[in-house]
């Protein structure tokens, strides 16, 4: 086991199951909250911002790094996905983390693995449910296995991916793990766009074509506060900021409310409006709420 952990100035790095269950079970036996936040890598402020809420929620905080291969439907874009380990771990010692969990993709599936999480129902049949086939239960199934091995008092993950943070919401209370469920607001960068590890990918020239994916939600969010509720003029706005560019595909565009997680044609205050699109191949999720900014942890059913 000794092999599978090493000190880094304060922050321990853990490579194996089992060590990372020995670190937890040595911390709750100690009457210690623990804080979690997983995350793929490539982090940024987002990131700092979700394990910032982790340690003032918890005594020791963990954050894994671990680029999860089950959630993609495409090998081009878990090949391209960005990879700053250094950097991630400097930025999480500066943050007062705890331990970082890095497991290799063979320690989490290992040979004979057959075994997975899925959701059915309104959560997963719509949006990046279905504009990514087998995303959704490539996550359900990552993030109870992290859950198993991490142990964690509170998790806490960001409001960016809306649908994700509802499914595992939901996955806590169907399965009934004693976990507490936090959510922290998207962040963004001065120019609108919310903060993405699939950013580093975008050129400057990208990136400007992207900014037509929160202008655009602005615009349609201002319609609807002027008295727009028609679900697809509010698309059309989303709509008109990206199509003036060329390399700009809209994966979806849809208005959804939180009652339910069901499409609406005319939108109220329950509603979001979600998008998806790809910026010359590069894919870019956000939305708004309609109206305000509340932080949704879980649907009205």
């Amino acid at each position: 086991m000794a092999a599978a952990r090493r000190e880094v100035n304060a922050v321990e790095q853990i490579t194996s199951i089992e060590a990372q269950r020995a670190w937890s079970r040595a911390r709750q036996q100690q009457g210690r909250r623990i804080g979690f936040v997983p995350t793929m890598g490539a982090l940024h402020a987002g990131h700092l911002s979700l394990v910032a809420r982790a340690k003032a929620a918890a005594d020791a905080t963990v954050v894994s790094i671990f680029v999860n291969p089950t959630q993609f439907d495409n090998p081009e874009d878990l090949a391209k996905y960005p990879a700053t380990l250094a950097e991630d771990l400097a930025m999480l010692e500066r943050a007062g983390v705890d331990a970082v969990f890095l497991p290799t993709a063979q320690e989490m599936y290992p040979d004979g693995y057959c075994t997975f999480v899925e959701l059915v129902g309104p959560l997963a049949d719509k949006l990046c449910a279905v504009a990514r086939p087998g995303h959704f239960r490539g996550v359900a199934t990552v993030v109870t296995k992290l859950f198993n091995i991490v142990q964690p008092t509170v998790a806490v993950f960001g409001q960016k991916d809306l649908q994700q943070v509802l499914i595992i919401n939901r996955l806590v209370k169907d399965l009934d793990l004693p976990i507490e469920i936090q959510v922290g607001p998207t962040l963004r960068d001065p120019d609108g766009m919310a903060m993405s590890s699939r950013n580093r990918r975008l050129s400057p020239a990208q990136r400007e074509k992207a900014l037509g994916l929160p202008r655009g939600l602005e615009q349609a969010n201002r319609a609807f506060k002027l008295g727009e509720v028609n679900s697809l003029k509010l698309v059309e706005h989303v709509y008109d900021e990206l199509l003036v560019h060329e390399g700009i595909e809209v994966d979806y565009c849809d208005v959804v409310s939180l009652h339910g997680f069901v499409e609406k044609e005319h939108a109220d205050g329950t509603c979001v409006l979600a998008a998806a699109v790809f910026v010359d191949g590069i894919r870019l999720i956000d939305h708004v709420h309609l109206g305000g900014e509340p932080i949704p942890v879980k649907i009205d059913e």
